[in-house]
């Protein structure tokens, strides 16, 4: 079938769920998440398959569509097109079916492991493991700053956005004012590029850049409220906080999960150390499904099982508020050019604050012979062969335990 004929016909899909919809949508995103190993773009590959060639629940015109808004707010994009998908096929109530059943196999799993952390990491076996799988960690970040470099520089500009940013997060600028203050940059050099924008342009610019101002106060302010010696112990309500805000203005690809974590649980409120987030991410990296069920694993060694639970509500109900407030507006956020320039900058800005992030992760962690050798032979095996992280994360361990 021609492809405009395919694409005519997968849109009569569109429309409401034949019966039992609700129940196709938890199987097929229950397995999913039970096998999505790879990362997002591996995720959004095996989604399009599923849904537009295989099942023809929508068609590809609207999958791009879909996949493009999740590039234009904050949180996980895989999740979100997950999201998307159940609201799209079932309304609502697919949002929530479709959301959670993709999430629940990697949390339940992230659970166990951490479970498994807290009670064996002192054995010296537990320890040798995770001394090989964390150069590991460190080379599938630095592959995914490359791999999302090459796409997002755009121009020069975007570049030299993308270095300043990593220059500042090594000098331990905030991260959320660097995304929202880059995001601004990038509005404010469109608009002194393609010169005087339409009055609907301009009342988008000023909301955006009021936004913008706000929320940089609040995050200043707050930096300033934190005491030099960290903050207060962590409690379920401080905990939720915590990973509310992170899910709220996580822009870009998962691993910038990592940055924010770094910034707000290791330097501000040191609640864990620098090596137990390096751990978090090691495990995570065993796990199937979004890379933000690291916060499950976190929030256990805070607070136990329910530190777990809130924890991970808090960081994925942006996620379902987002998909739920911004669908209707789909087509009028794709054509904007005033989003795309904010998009552009948010995400070069994303990527060099992963890049600082992996920058002291790598002087942590890459240390004697050994952990070169596993680091740089994890990332030749993503950049030249693209090895699953997943293969890469469990040859680390086994060669840390054999040279341990």
């Amino acid at each position: 079938m021609p492809d405009d004929a395919a694409g005519q016909s997968n849109q009569e899909n569109d429309g409401p769920p034949s019966e039992g919809g609700l129940a196709q949508i938890a199987l097929l995103f229950l397995r999913l998440g039970l096998v999505g190993f790879g990362g997002p773009a591996a995720h959004i590959a095996m989604m399009e398959e599923e849904v537009v060639a295989r099942r023809r629940w929508i068609s590809r015109e609207r999958f791009l569509d879909l996949f493009g808004a999740t590039n234009l707010i904050p949180g996980p994009n895989s999740t979100e097109m997950a999201i998307h998908i159940g609201m799209v096929r079932a309304g609502w109530r697919g949002l929530i079916v479709a959301g959670l059943c993709f999430i629940l196999p990697a949390t339940a799993i992230t659970l166990a492991l951490a479970w498994a952390y807290v009670r064996f990491q002192a054995v010296p076996e537990m320890a040798a493991l995770l001394f090989g799988v964390k150069p590991v960690v460190v080379a599938v970040i630095l592959s995914a700053v490359l791999r999302l470099g090459r796409t997002a520089v755009k121009s020069p500009s975007l570049a030299l956005l993308g270095l300043a940013v990593l220059a500042l997060g090594l000098l331990g600028v905030n991260e959320i004012g660097l995304l929202l203050g880059g995001g601004a940059a990038g509005i404010l050099w469109s608009v002194l590029v393609r010169g005087p924008l339409r009055p609907a342009g301009l009342v988008l610019f000023g909301v955006v850049g009021l936004t913008v101002a706000v929320l940089i106060a609040v995050v200043v302010a707050g930096a300033a409220t934190t005491a030099p010696s960290g903050g207060p112990p962590p409690s379920l309500p401080s905990i939720g906080l915590v990973f509310l805000k992170i899910g709220s203005v996580l822009f870009g690809s998962g691993y910038v999960l990592i940055a924010f974590l770094q910034g707000d649980l290791v330097v501000n409120y040191r609640w864990i150390t620098e090596l137990q987030l390096l751990d978090a991410v090691a495990i995570g990296q065993f796990t199937p499904g979004p890379v933000l069920s690291t916060a499950t694993f976190i929030g256990y060694l805070l607070a136990g099982s329910l530190g777990a639970l809130v924890a991970t509500a808090a960081i994925f109900l942006p996620s379902f508020l987002f998909v739920l407030a911004t669908s209707p507006l789909i087509p009028r956020l794709r054509q904007s050019a005033i989003a795309a320039a904010f998009l552009d900058a948010v995400t070069i800005s994303s990527i060099g604050l992963m890049a600082a992030v992996t920058i002291e992760f790598a002087l942590a962690t890459l240390r004697g012979w050994a952990g070169w050798a596993i680091g740089l032979a994890s990332l030749m095996g993503l950049v030249k062969f693209r090895i699953n992280p997943a293969w890469l994360v469990g040859a680390g361990a086994l060669a840390g335990w054999a040279l341990n």
